[in-house]
């Protein structure tokens, strides 16, 4: 990895793993003052996953704004991405504080517009504290990887399965395609996650890959409430928008729970929440996406 990264390089994945070509992905070739290019990786979804674009723009937000820590970030999709052309990222800096700095950053391909997202960043600071308490869950070590749920079912799962797989998942409760087959409805979904691997210690990697990961379950819970799954039914679904609020400093080479639930469907848009915990039940972050779902139920 380049020096763009920044802080320190004491990290080793395995080389060609998909960590290590997601921490290639993060690692943004600068063109500009204010101007980034990233790539797509080799295995793909059909279009760009907005994990990822969400993780590229907090890297180019993030280089611009010193060693001020990432607040907020609230990020609205567009258009879908091209994944056989490279994206770039413009940021335009609207406040420089002494503690504060503010950004957007616009994503392009072809001159169009595919993603807009807001950034904030603010030095962390003493004041009230307190959190929902981290449900109670088996410890991530007790559970298999999210890979060995997709025994059985690498047909309908294609998509899942041939995509990149930087992150350890590991489902608390069965995932929504194991659900369908015992008849299971379920309104919140809590799923460990962590890098495959050990993360440089520049703490805005870590928080662009929490942001990648952000991305992942998060629409679970809408369809899981109705006993739906992806690849045993015909649904369709897509990001309209993704928010993300950093609450304390944390490593996401450590297990973090990721908790979600559902509080809406309507109007042919779903709502969920998420946050996620420290092992210890610190709240490090909380998520709002909101996501298109259509069901298409067979005809009879």
């Amino acid at each position: 990895m380049s020096a763009a990264l920044g802080g320190s390089v004491d990290f080793d994945p395995t080389p060609g793993s998909d960590l290590d070509v997601l921490l290639g992905l993060l690692d943004l070739e600068q063109m500009d003052e204010d101007v980034f290019v990233g790539q797509h990786p080799e295995k793909v979804w059909s279009r760009t996953f907005g994990g990822q674009l969400v993780a590229q723009a907090i890297i180019a937000a993030g280089r611009t704004a010193g060693d001020r820590p990432l607040h907020v970030v609230n990020a609205h999709f567009v258009r879908g991405g091209d994944v056989k052309q490279p994206i770039e990222y413009r940021v335009d800096r609207h406040r420089d504080g002494r503690s504060l700095a503010n950004r957007t950053v616009t994503a392009y391909q072809d001159g169009q517009e595919l993603f807009v997202m807001l950034a904030a960043f603010q030095e962390w600071g003493k004041g009230l504290e307190h959190a929902h308490d981290k449900p109670e869950v088996p410890d991530p070590e007790l559970l298999p990887r999210v890979e060995e749920h997709f025994a059985g079912f690498e047909d309908k799962l294609a998509m899942f399965v041939k995509a990149p797989h930087p992150i350890d998942m590991r489902y608390t409760n069965d995932p929504a395609w194991i659900m369908k087959g015992t008849g299971e409805q379920l309104n919140h979904n809590r799923v460990w996650m962590k890098a495959d691997g050990v993360l440089p210690d520049d703490p805005l990697i870590h928080v662009a890959t929490l942001g990648y990961s952000s991305d992942t379950t998060i629409l679970d819970s809408i369809i899981t409430t109705h006993g739906l799954s992806w690849g045993h039914d015909r649904i369709v679904a897509a990001t309209v928008n993704h928010s993300i609020w950093f609450h304390r400093p944390f490593r996401f080479d450590d297990w973090a729970l990721y908790a979600t639930e559902s509080p809406v469907a309507a109007n042919s848009r779903g709502l969920a929440t998420g946050r996620f915990y420290s092992r210890n039940g610190e709240l490090l972050a909380t998520t709002v996406q909101e996501g298109m779902i259509r069901h298409f139920p067979p005809r009879r």
